[in-house]
């Protein structure tokens, strides 16, 4: 089983989110250019890996498309993706100030 959780903030960039949440966990997260994502940020960790995203993505025709438009007002989201539910991981996460829990599907 895959257990994949997201978690958004309208009170951090990606930048600082990616600091906040490597200090808490201690991983380091390396930024990727992606031509379809943008610039996000990528960390792996023992059972999984996590990625910070700004949910405004490059779209077709110069106008910026939502990666989650089921959030749209969460600026940045927080993508984790692990081999098992990981309630230690989750409340760390859940501990950071300004950053909210809004989904999770296992599978």
């Amino acid at each position: 089983m895959t257990d994949y959780d997201t978690y958004g903030t309208g009170s951090h960039t990606a930048d600082e989110l990616a600091r906040l949440v490597g200090g808490r966990l201690g991983l380091a997260f390396n930024e990727h250019d992606s031509y379809f994502r943008g610039v996000y940020h990528r960390a792996d960790s023992p059972d999984g890996h996590l990625e910070i995203q700004p949910n405004l993505i490059p779209g077709d025709g110069g106008e910026d498309d939502l990666y989650a438009a089921e959030h749209p007002t969460f600026q940045v989201l927080l993508l984790t993706t692990a081999s098992a539910l990981n309630p230690a991981l989750r409340a760390q996460l859940d501990s950071i100030e300004g950053l909210v829990h809004l989904n999770d599907e296992s599978w």
